[in-house]
Parts: C-alpha cells; sequence; structure tokens
C-alpha cells in the first residue's frame, strides 16, 4: 500500500512541486494554512530553507513521485521538524515511513514540532514516531522527540 518509499535531496524544481501541494484545498484546511503566493514561496525556500546549510531538507517520493517534504531547521536555540504531504498520499503510511527514515538522518536531539490542533492525522504520526506532546497552545500542540540521536544523520548549526 506505502509503495517504495525514499528521501533525497531536495532541488530548486522539487519547490515547485511543493508548491502545488500547499495549495491542494483539504491540506491547507487541516495544517489551518493559507496557501503562500508562488513567488513568495519559492522565494522563501530559495534563501531559507535550500540557502541555509544547518537545514535538513528532504523530498519525500514514493515510486519515483514526489510525494512531500521533511526539514529539520533551527529557531533561537532550538532545532524543529517540519514537513508537508501531497494529500494522492495520505492513509497509505507514506508519512510514518518517511518520517522515520528522516530522523535516522537527523541526529539532533530534542527535535521538537507542532501541529495545528485540528491536525489529528499529524498528532498521531508524531506519537507513533515517539514524539511526546509538550504542551497545547491556542492553536498548536507541540511536541518533542528527546530520544538519543540516532547514528547516520547529517546536519548541523
Amino acid at each position: 500500500m506505502t509503495g517504495d518509499v525514499r528521501l533525497r535531496d531536495t532541488t530548486p524544481a522539487d519547490v515547485e512541486i511543493f508548491h502545488s501541494h500547499r495549495r491542494q484545498p483539504e491540506a491547507a484546511r487541516r495544517a489551518n494554512i493559507a496557501a503562500p503566493d508562488r513567488q513568495v514561496y519559492l522565494n522563501y525556500w530559495a534563501e531559507h530553507v535550500l540557502g541555509d546549510d544547518t537545514v535538513l531538507v528532504q523530498t519525500v517520493l514514493v515510486d519515483g513521485e514526489v510525494a512531500g517534504n521533511l526539514l529539520a531547521w533551527w529557531r533561537d536555540d532550538r532545532r524543529y521538524l517540519g514537513g508537508w504531504f501531497s494529500q494522492d498520499f495520505w492513509g497509505r503510511g507514506v508519512g510514518g515511513q518517511a518520517l522515520r527514515m528522516f530522523l535516522a538522518r537527523e541526529p539532533i536531539r530534542p527535535l521538537y514540532a507542532d501541529t495545528d490542533i485540528v491536525n489529528t492525522a499529524s498528532q498521531r504520526l508524531m506519537e507513533r514516531c515517539g514524539f511526546e506532546r509538550a504542551g497545547i497552545q491556542e492553536t498548536s500542540v507541540e511536541y518533542v522527540l528527546r530520544s538519543a540521536p540516532v547514528s547516520g544523520g547529517r546536519a548541523g548549526r
């Protein structure tokens, strides 16, 4: 059901596909985030994601098709996890498999994440992958992964 899930380094061409994923109405509704303007999105990724060597960003492929992305970045003194998957791949186990693979590449712990308070699918994904609920804000649920770093990762500050 999952298909052949792989991670690879993200290219600028992938960012165009990510933008199309962000424009899927149900995905934007669940994340409670409006779809960004294309050029603003591309510029942000070029400068703040692909242009920042402290960000670990991976494209998720399923049977060779771009399914989404996972990334880790620094905000103040904390390392955060984020990502986005095309709704075409929801409910197939892709997110869990890709996240476990990503966590093997991202060695820094603790690793923080948050989800929209109504996005129960992302909350279950975090918990299945070892994240613990750390708090609830007005619009989000915060998570932390405290386990020891996984060998074989690459990312640094």
